[in-house]
């Protein structure tokens, strides 16, 4: 489609965590984000995961089920392939696809409103 006749918003993710300060508040207050929006009527079409919120889309996180509320509601995931990797991460995507740093540049230009909660 043409920019212009839709409106796309992308989540953009570059932490486990939410604001700067304690750890384990971030981490707190982003998996509260995160089942907030999964729950609220707000569309999201691409999430992007980069840094250490590759952690949110990997085995173990608590932040899966808010993820795939919103994936069922056609947002599409993607984790840096990168940072998977530097991480050891791979092997461990429990949701969403292996991204890469031009797919991030590219939705970021296309897209109409990009939310980042960091």
């Amino acid at each position: 489609m043409l920019k212009g006749a839709y409106k796309m918003t992308f989540l953009y993710l570059n932490s486990d965590e939410m604001g700067d300060g304690d750890s384990a508040l971030g981490k707190k207050l982003m998996k509260s984000f995160l089942a907030e929006l999964a729950k609220s009527d707000v569309s999201v079409d691409m999430v992007g995961c980069v840094n250490t919120a590759v952690h949110l889309t990997t085995e173990g996180s608590e932040t899966l089920e808010s993820l795939k509320k919103l994936e069922a509601r056609g947002a599409r995931i993607a984790s840096c392939g990168t940072c998977l990797d530097y991480f050891n991460k791979r092997e461990k995507l429990q949701i969403g696809e292996i991204g890469s740093m031009d797919q991030t540049v590219l939705v970021m230009n296309m897209a109409d409103k990009i939310i980042r909660p960091n």
